[in-house]
């Protein structure tokens, strides 16, 4: 399947129509990069890339993210509450390749995940969807197999904030719930940027063609 042209300047607004429930789109906003950031080193043209591919390269960042994430949880401190925090689009779904609801997991992402889980991290979704999708993203999540515990959505006002700002934002409350953010995963410059996590792994967005 050929790469399709990027949701990531839509908003969702209005009422949810099929379309909404099935397309989920987010608009992206530049940013920063973000710092000490593992990504894929693919350097395929983005208008060739395909799911395969797109795959592949998924996979290779998450080779990277799993040995660190069981030697950090094997480490984990006493009384210390570990968490991740993941984008949703083209990163723990699959959002740009086809048309589906539920959407599908994004594999290799949803594989490391589901190590975290089992050892007892939590998992928390800061997402620049609208919070009028938050019902049918919460279930599109928990449907594939991720345990949620928490999501993040942007309200009406949040909608003109800086992406960036909003997702660090969030990771901050997420902290100051007492939780250590071992890692922050992300296709995006805005996913990571701001800090508030111990690592950041960015999977591949092709120069933005993917939301």
């Amino acid at each position: 399947m050929t790469l399709r042209r990027p949701w990531a300047h839509r908003i969702a607004v209005g009422t949810v129509s099929a379309a909404a429930l099935v397309a989920l789109a987010v608009p992206a906003e530049a940013a920063t990069p973000a710092t000490a950031t593992s990504t894929s080193t693919s350097t395929a043209a983005a208008e060739d890339v395909d799911y395969g591919t797109w795959q592949q390269d998924c996979q290779a960042v998450m080779n990277q993210a799993l040995p660190y994430l069981k030697q950090r949880i094997a480490g984990t401190k006493p009384g210390e509450k570990q968490a991740i925090v993941f984008d949703i689009d083209n990163t723990t779904l699959e959002t740009d390749f086809g048309f589906s609801y539920p959407q599908p997991a994004n594999r290799p992402v949803l594989e490391v995940a589901k190590y975290a889980q089992e050892h007892g991290v939590s998992l928390f979704f800061v997402t620049a969807r609208p919070g009028i999708i938050a019902s049918v993203t919460d279930y599109n999540l928990k449907h594939v197999g991720y345990q949620v515990s928490g999501l993040y959505v942007r309200n009406f006002l949040d909608l003109f904030k800086n992406v960036a700002e909003y997702k660090t934002a969030q990771r901050v409350a997420i902290e100051n719930k007492g939780y250590t953010i071992i890692a922050n995963v992300g296709n995006s410059a805005t996913d990571l940027s701001g800090g508030h996590a111990e690592k950041t792994y960015k999977l591949p967005d092709y120069d933005g063609q993917l939301s």
